[in-house]
């Protein structure tokens, strides 16, 4: 495949608004190629933060109706604050795809998250883990339907990531084996309330199984690549999570049981929770991304163009 073909693949990529960010970032970076690596430097960090702030929409739009039902909504609307919420994350996601902010195809994993949380959360609510307000009519068992909508914040922000950063991998872990490690993460979220909690020993697989693989990423088709083991990467989005759960509980769209006479922090050990998560979350994404192999030609040259296989290498 020649560099315009893979330049042209990797364009397709995106959607239409982010083919405009795209442009935009070479022409500031093209205007900058000169100047000091400090201002290079500079320029290139303001791209990655406006990218992942690009990836985080879905989530941040989420996290802002859940906080502007809080503060604004009147508890004696006819429509419930809960019930609203979930006509608000389903106009969000309306105008996603309508204005083509999201592929058809990313919205299949997306629903897949939305699935796999709205079973964990009408179990979790069951058991006592943490609890909703208890008005609105669009819920199923104790949980209002946007609950859903916040675990497809996850998939949306991890699609858009796979797809806007280009990422690659080295020694990236069999598929079967992260698979596997997700089905026993997930069976144990539910399991570890009758039998021994086995999170500890899960996460020791998640460090074994992930310790060697390494995360490639660039910020725009032009850059050089960037690496990071990929459980810092991990650690890293479980943390801003974690901050967006105490944003969500402070707003009261959920609490936890030692937060029913008072809102506080969130416990810090949900991190481990979060961490796991990522496992399954990688796993579901790679349904539609499947994870690629660094090439070593690519990596070498500053300005290389990454082919995008139908296949994964690894």
């Amino acid at each position: 495949m020649s560099p315009a073909s893979q330049q042209s693949e990797s364009r397709r990529a995106f959607t239409p608004v982010e083919q405009r960010i795209d442009a935009w970032a070479s022409r500031r970076l093209a205007r900058l190629e000169g100047g000091g690596p400090a201002r290079r430097g500079l320029i290139e960090f303001t791209v990655f933060v406006l990218k992942q702030a690009w990836a985080c929409i879905f989530g941040a739009a989420m996290l802002a109706a859940i906080v502007a039902a809080r503060l604004w909504y009147p508890d004696d609307a006819l429509v419930a604050r809960s019930d609203a919420l979930v006509i608000a994350a389903v106009a969000i996601q309306a105008l996603m795809l309508v204005f083509r902010l999201e592929s058809g195809r990313e919205l299949w994993v997306i629903l897949l998250f939305h699935a796999v949380g709205m079973v964990m959360e009408v179990f979790k609510t069951d058991v006592g883990s943490w609890s909703y307000e208890g008005d609105g009519v669009l819920r199923i068992a104790a949980v209002p339907l946007y609950t859903g909508f916040m675990y497809a914040a996850v998939g949306s922000y991890m699609v858009r990531v796979f797809r806007l950063f280009e990422l690659r991998f080295d020694r990236y872990p069999a598929r079967w084996a992260t698979a596997a490690l997700a089905a026993a993460i997930y069976v144990n979220f539910f399991s570890h309330h009758y039998l021994p909690d086995a999170r500890w020993v899960l996460l020791a697989l998640v460090l074994v199984v992930c310790a060697r693989c390494t995360l490639h990423f660039r910020n725009h088709r032009t850059r050089a690549w960037r690496r990071m083991p990929i459980l810092v990467a991990f650690t890293g989005v479980a943390f801003f999570i974690w901050i967006a759960e105490n944003i969500g509980t402070a707003a009261g769209a959920w609490i936890y049981p030692d937060q029913a006479d008072g809102w506080q922090i969130v416990s810090i050990s949900k991190l481990v929770s979060w961490l796991l998560l990522m496992i399954i979350s990688v796993v579901l994404v790679t349904f539609v991304y499947r994870p690629q192999a660094t090439d070593p030609v690519e990596g070498a040259g500053r300005g290389a163009v990454p082919a995008f296989p139908d296949r994964a290498s690894v």
